[in-house]
């Protein structure tokens, strides 16, 4: 069973980690990796790769910058060739970001089955491009695999046929639970200068949040706020940083004492200081699940979450994106409370296991 693997961020490799791994070790399965090349940074693609012992793509897109449109369509462009010269008895997509759905729209348009990793989750804000290319994608798609109860309810509200849904639990996971021994040989707080609970940790790349100067200014604001009574460090995404720079916002936290802007991390490294954090704000979306799985409290810089079960039985809350309501909600924190992490259903390291046997039996016929 040819299996072509499409990947083109950070969270895609993370989520196909488990998926590839576990690929590999089925004599009738033949993954194939290809890489877009939608996150291209050394430190936001390269590493990542090492890190999680993926290895070097079969085919790179080299797609790189542009707009989501132009980004889909050169992934578009580019991918239709290899499906035709490899041929594949499937293409698996994981998550939401343009590689996703433009991979799973020309799989589509050539007639080969599409399965979505990560299927159904509905933040039912379409402002944000991810959430038209979750509905896109969800809606050509052979196999959807679930991560969450209400990736079930939405894909049956939006009339998806019961027996192309499979509620499987969440590869991410699968990713942390497998590197957790590795995260805690990091000296990564040792090289930053930081101590085990004594840190906010953010992570700030959204486009609502780093493209509007405004926006950014609010939220960097009260991070600096948040500084003076609790150290911020911000792994700074590229897009994110350029945006600091072109708004003239540099001057707002550059000489604070209670903020750092540090380079990207890598996934070991990001873990590690994740997991020691005393809070984690974001406006990530995988963010929300590792935090849950880690017990450590995430405070979620956006009006609404695809990912409700975060917040029903995890450490989510969201706060908004208006800078005196993250500070309030930082201040109304109670860290006295128990940490130990609750975890949503199926969410026990195994999901990977499970896709895999599903498309096989799928698959069967074919590959017997």
């Amino acid at each position: 069973m040819r299996a072509l693997c499409v990947v083109g961020t950070r969270p895609n490799f993370i989520k196909m980690a488990a998926l590839y791994r576990g690929m590999c070790e089925r004599p009738s399965m033949k993954p194939i990796l290809v890489h877009t090349g939608q996150h291209y940074d050394p430190n936001m693609s390269d590493v990542f790769f090492a890190e999680l012992d993926l290895p070097r793509p079969d085919i790179y897109l080299d797609v790189s910058g542009g707009s989501n449109t132009n980004q889909t369509a050169r992934i578009l462009e580019r991918i239709e060739p290899v499906l035709l010269e490899a041929a594949p008895d499937l293409v698996v997509v994981v998550g939401d970001v343009n590689s996703t759905l433009a991979a799973g729209l020309a799989a589509s348009q050539c007639g080969v089955p599409v399965a979505h990793v990560e299927a159904g989750l509905r933040s039912r804000d379409r402002t944000m491009p991810e959430e038209i290319n979750r509905i896109l994608v969800d809606r050509i798609s052979d196999f959807l695999f679930v991560t969450e109860r209400s990736g079930i309810e939405n894909l049956k509200d939006e009339g998806i046929p019961d027996e192309r849904v499979h509620f499987v639990g969440n590869v991410m996971i699968d990713t942390l639970m497998s590197h957790q021994d590795k995260a805690a040989g990091s000296d990564v707080l040792e090289r930053l200068g930081l101590e085990s609970r004594g840190y906010a940790l953010v992570t700030l790349h959204r486009p609502a949040n780093s493209d509007r100067q405004e926006a950014l200014k609010d939220i960097l604001l009260a991070l600096r706020e948040i500084g003076r009574e609790l150290p911020v460090v911000l792994p700074i995404h590229p897009r994110t940083r350029n945006r600091i720079g072109e708004f003239g916002l540099l001057s707002l936290v550059e000489d604070e004492p209670g903020f750092r802007l540090v380079e990207p991390l890598g996934y070991i490294d990001f873990l590690a200081a994740m997991k020691e954090a005393r809070v984690v704000l974001t406006d990530s979306g995988g963010i929300q699940e590792e935090t849950t799985i880690l017990g450590v409290p995430c405070l979620t810089m956006r009006n609404n979450t695809e990912r409700p079960v975060t917040i029903e039985c995890g450490t989510n809350t969201l706060v908004g994106t208006r800078g005196a309501d993250i500070v309030r909600a930082f201040r109304a924190l109670d860290f006295s409370e128990n940490r130990a992490p609750q975890r949503p259903p199926l969410w026990d390291g195994q999901a990977a296991g499970r896709i895999i046997d599903i498309l096989l039996g799928a698959f069967g016929e074919k590959i017997s």
